[in-house]
């Protein structure tokens, strides 16, 4: 096991051994679906579920970090499940105080969550909502977005994306940041349903929502297939 690989585990050891806070014990689910709401632009949960920017988080507390058939995680949160960490609860509070102090190369573009009370909200939200990790395997065959797939699967021209892409660039730096992140290396699916939520007006953003709004399928495959190539 790798050094870095050792760390994480040891992390997920001490996160497992220690004892729930109360805050944690106590959480309120309906505190917590009203936390909640801000993140649905990216993370769908209950019945019909499927992967948006981020992947659906239904069952996820059991659930091994950085897995989900049909979703393409970031490296250290896919080497940590293949390692053998799961989402405990004292995990999920960890990750939800600051995604990258946790995980710095997650794609999360979120600050976290500092009030630990509310973190236990949304927990025991997420736990309600999502049911247990078995209620996860019959949501696994419905969990691509068909509009995603269809886009993805479209013969992507690369060198278009090349030309279309220095729109993006104006803002998404090669080095990113907490708010406009680095879009360089992304899975094609995850850069396709990114644009699709912004199109559909399912996540956010005055800028994103404008300009995803002008792009048709071809021109959005083209950005992802260009991105995916970039380092």
């Amino acid at each position: 096991m790798s050094r870095a690989g050792a760390c994480l585990a040891a992390l997920f050891l001490t996160a497992m051994a220690a004892p729930s806070s109360p805050a944690l014990a106590q959480g309120d689910p309906a505190l917590g679906e009203t936390l909640y709401r801000p993140c649905r632009a990216c993370h769908m949960i209950g019945d019909g579920a499927v992967h948006r920017v981020g992947p659906h988080l239904n069952g996820l507390v059991a659930r091994p970090i950085g897995a989900s058939p049909g979703y393409e995680f970031s490296a250290d949160l896919a080497t940590a499940g293949a390692e053998g960490a799961t989402w405990t609860v004292e995990a999920l509070d960890r990750f939800l105080a600051g995604p990258r102090e946790y995980f710095p190369g997650t794609r999360m573009v979120f600050r976290g969550i500092r009030s630990e009370a509310d973190r236990a909200h949304l927990i025991a939200y997420m736990q309600e909502a999502g049911g247990p990790a078995d209620a996860a395997i019959a949501t696994e065959e419905l969990a691509v977005d068909p509009e995603v797939a269809a886009i993805t699967a479209l013969t992507a021209d690369v060198p278009y994306g090349e030309y279309l892409a220095n729109e993006c660039t104006a803002c998404h730096q090669a080095s990113g940041g907490a708010d406009i992140p680095s879009i360089r290396g992304l899975a094609p699916s995850v850069f396709v349903a990114g644009m699709v939520a912004y199109r559909n007006g399912t996540r956010e953003h005055q800028v994103m929502n404008t300009v995803s709004r002008r792009l048709g399928d071809e021109e959005i495959a083209a950005l992802a297939a260009y991105f995916a190539t970039v380092d």
